[in-house]
Parts: C-alpha cells; structure tokens; sequence
C-alpha cells in the first residue's frame, strides 16, 4: 500500500502543479490501533510556485482528491499550515509527530517541529481534546451494543488532555505512550482487553459496553474539565514563521 501511496503523492503533484513537504498518516494506524479493514488517512503540507503566492489570483488552500474506501488523502498549502500552526492547530501537531511518514523531502517538518513547544498552547489543546472526548462519550458510548473503535476514539483524546493539564506539554500522537498516564491497573486490563478485540475485529464491531470502564472515563472528563477553565491564554508573533513561509515558497522544484 506504501508504493500505491507514493504513486498517489506523485501524481497530486504533477496535476496541482504544487511540491508536497510533508506527509504522513494521521489515523488509528498512527496512533497505534487499527483495525483489519482501516482505511488510511494520509495528510501533507504543499507548497506552490512562487509566482503563485504574488497573484492577485487566490488559489485553493486545501486538496481533497475523492475519497475511496481504503485511501482518504487531503493537504493543506503551507500558508494555511503555517496559519493553524501558530494557531496551535492539535491535528497538525499531532501529524508532524506521526510514526509512519510517507514522503519528507527538506527540512519543513524537522524546523517546525523544533518550534512546537514554543506555539503550543495549553488551553486551546485542552479544549480540543476535550470536546472531541466529551462529544464521543456522550453520543457513541451509549445503548445496549457500542462500537468498540468508539472507545479509543474517547480514551485517546481524554488521555491527551490529561497530558496536557499534567505540564508535559505537546501531547504524543501513539496511544501506547499517552495511557502510560493511567496508575489503575483494573483499568489497564480493560484496555488490553478492548486492544485484543480492535486489532481482529472489523470498524464495525460492537460490544456490550464495560460499565467500570464508562464510570472511570465520567469522572475523569470532569475532572478534566473542571481544570481546564483554569488554563490561560497563549499568543505568539508570526514572525519565526513567516520566514519558513518565505523560505518554502522559495523551494525550487
């Protein structure tokens, strides 16, 4: 699928007459548990000519080729990157850490990641992670059967905002490094159990929910909520970025 991947890349390339930096998965095969039949979800950063950038023509900011059951590939030109950056975008700091990197072809990634610490902002993370949790929780975690994949999509977000509102800082993208935060080993076991299930089982599976499971997420989403209101504001300069916007859009090609 990597060489299909590669081709794909190429050819986006070639149409949109761009040059992509960067670009990686961004799904459940990043964080660490996909099931049999995941798709995968490649995102990249391109860049245009830059004769393109001094037109009083605007152009897309965003690819989106048509999505089919196993590839779902988007990117975002490096203006619009670099503008959610210094926003401290999560989805953006999360594939700039992603373990599987399909195509890095300068330094764009490595000059951002080093700036991550710096324009990462505690409160916005927070709340992104916690909403994306709260709203799981509360929408696909409930009747008599659950998809088992809903799970994750609640622990993995909930845990991340607890690595946040513990002062580690730009939480990690992998599932396995982020539940090293949870001490109950009853809890623990709970997870194995679901991972077992996950890496077998297709997207769709379902199982009855796990009520100690449901009981410790609940009191740990508040608990997370309540300390989140406390985290201040983060405002930083364009200025770093702005001359990585000069620098790529100067990138021969």
């Amino acid at each position: 699928m990597r060489e299909e991947i590669l081709k794909k890349i190429k050819e986006l390339e070639q149409f949109h007459q761009v040059k992509i930096l960067y670009a990686c998965e961004s799904g459940s095969r990043a964080w660490g548990f996909p099931s049999p039949d995941s798709d995968y979800d490649v995102r990249f950063i391109y860049t245009r000519h830059k004769d393109t950038y001094l037109s009083i023509t605007e152009q897309p900011d965003v690819i989106e080729p048509e999505i089919d059951d196993v590839l779902d590939l988007s990117g975002w030109d490096i203006r619009k990157g670099l503008q959610l950056f210094l926003k401290s975008n999560a989805p953006l700091y999360e594939w700039l850490q992603s373990p599987i990197v399909y195509q890095e072809v300068t330094e764009f990634k490595q000059e951002l990641t080093g700036l991550m610490d710096k324009y990462f902002s505690p409160r916005s993370g927070c709340h992104h992670y916690l909403s994306m949790a709260y709203n799981t929780f509360t929408n696909e975690l409930e009747g008599t059967q659950v998809k088992v994949k809903k799970y994750f999509y609640v622990l993995r977000p909930m845990l991340a905002c607890q690595w946040i509102l513990a002062g580690k800082g730009v939480p990690p993208m992998e599932f396995a490094t982020l539940r090293t935060l949870i001490t109950d080993a009853s809890i623990q076991s709970e997870i194995d159990r679901l991972l077992e299930v996950k890496i077998k089982a297709d997207e769709q599976t379902t199982i009855a929910p796990i009520p100690a499971l449901h009981q410790w997420i609940a009191g740990v989403l508040d608990q997370c909520k309540e300390m989140s209101r406390e985290i201040p504001a983060v405002k930083n300069n364009t200025a770093e970025l702005d001359v990585l916007f000069r620098k790529y859009i100067s990138y021969d090609f």
